[in-house]
């Protein structure tokens, strides 16, 4: 067997042995992000259509984020109580209705607790899902499950704006709430049809854990969100702040700033999901996976103040990419282990919501150094922070390992 075939064989390899469930569970994502529309296009809309400053759309986008908190947290303490096929299919419906319900706002106080709102719902989504993962795929391949679900949310993300900005060509901004709405309403019909209640109910029932740790508690899972947030927040610089910089500094047109961000999603595409596979039966450690991507992370901006050319702009792309194809997934996986010390619903609900506090902080931060102190200066201080980051992790690894030694 040639190694070409031997490597496909891997590749599809990668994506077998899941559960139809999660299959299901993947394409409700997918429908559910590619009808994602009305956020790429949200200044647009409301500078152009709405009439609104720039300082009003900064404070929606932060309404944004507040939302999300709320959502997650909400989302995780529901799917404990209910179980996740409730919390799933009723944060599916209510958005729906809610995108509907924001597109007749008008004004920047309608607009900004509409957008709250609707970010409550919707966001609530989110930990559900990670608690039905945790049914439905064996603890040896959860990594693999939400990679695969990253997966889905990537090509969704990726034919949403494509398909928005046709909508938007051809009818108007409002179409896209329209089409958003609908696409809720359809991944949720999907659910209710694919997975029944009362099946869902016993799977998550017996999903449960006698465990009665709290994540509030949990001292290395706090340290570790407190990680995740600031690693995060540092992640969020590709989609905001260095976007800027391909056009300001190196004079980049919007086509192939779109070249490099598309990039991202394409290797993601291609290789993630083997990738995750190898590294698990190769049975490389946890906690070493986790500190590399962050060093791959920490030298994707850092080589961008020590090298010039447009070249090296594709290189800090790559370094970034292949970081958060080894730090998500994993990142994700001891999210899940400290889960069983508790109820997974709460854990899982924290893990999203540093991420959402992440966006809240992570734009806004960026944006203001590369005022204050210049692109050179912000590269840095984001290499320093992931530095840290990374000595969090070699300490966050010695309080795991104390505590099971404690036991």
């Amino acid at each position: 067997m040639s190694a070409l075939s031997r490597a496909f064989r891997f590749y599809l390899g990668s994506f077998s042995g899941f559960s139809r469930e999660i299959w299901l569970l993947t394409l409700v994502t997918f429908v559910n992000r590619a009808g994602t529309m009305v956020v790429p296009f949200l200044s647009l809309y409301l500078t152009k259509d709405m009439g609104l400053s720039l300082e009003e759309v900064g404070w929606i986008m932060s309404c944004f984020g507040a939302g999300s908190v709320v959502g997650s947290w909400l989302g995780g303490k529901l799917a404990d109580k209910l179980g996740f096929h409730d919390v799933l299919v009723g944060a599916l419906l209510t958005s729906g209705i809610a995108f509907i319900g924001l597109g007749q706002l008008r004004g920047f106080w309608p607009f900004s607790i509409g957008v709250f709102v609707l970010l409550v719902l919707s966001d609530a989504f989110r930990p559900a899902l990670f608690v039905a993962i945790r049914s439905y795929a064996a603890p040896e391949q959860r990594t693999r499950a939400v990679t695969l679900i990253r997966l889905a949310i990537n090509l969704g993300f990726s034919l949403g704006p494509a398909m928005g900005g046709f909508i938007i060509a051809t009818w108007n901004y409002s179409g896209l709430f329209w089409v958003d709405a609908l696409t809720c309403i359809a991944a949720a019909a999907i659910l209710i049809t694919g997975l029944p209640r009362k099946q869902a109910q016993r799977d998550s029932s017996a999903a449960r854990t006698d465990a009665d740790g709290s994540p509030y508690r949990d001292k290395p899972y706090l340290f570790f969100l407190l990680t995740v947030t600031l690693i995060s927040i540092a992640f969020l610089q590709y989609f905001s702040s260095v976007p800027l910089f391909y056009d300001e500094a190196h004079h980049l047109s919007e086509e192939r700033i779109g070249l490099l961000l598309g990039a991202n999603g394409l290797i993601i595409f291609l290789i993630e999901m083997p990738l995750v596979s190898y590294c698990e039966e190769r049975r490389y450690g946890l906690h070493g996976i986790l500190r590399f991507s962050v060093l791959l992370f920490a030298a994707s901006f850092a080589i961008l103040n020590m090298l010039p050319g447009v070249a090296v702009l594709w290189a800090g792309m790559a370094l970034m990419t292949f970081g958060e194809m080894l730090n998500f997934p994993f990142m994700n996986r001891f999210a899940y282990d400290r889960a069983e010390h508790g109820q997974p619903g709460a854990y899982m609900a924290l893990f999203t919501i540093s991420w959402s506090v992440a966006h809240i902080i992570g734009h806004t931060l960026g944006l203001n150094l590369i005022a204050w102190f210049g692109y050179t200066a912000t590269w840095w201080a984001f290499t320093a922070i992931l530095l840290a980051s990374l000595a969090m992790l070699y300490a966050l690894q010695r309080m795991v390992e104390r505590e099971a030694q404690d036991r």
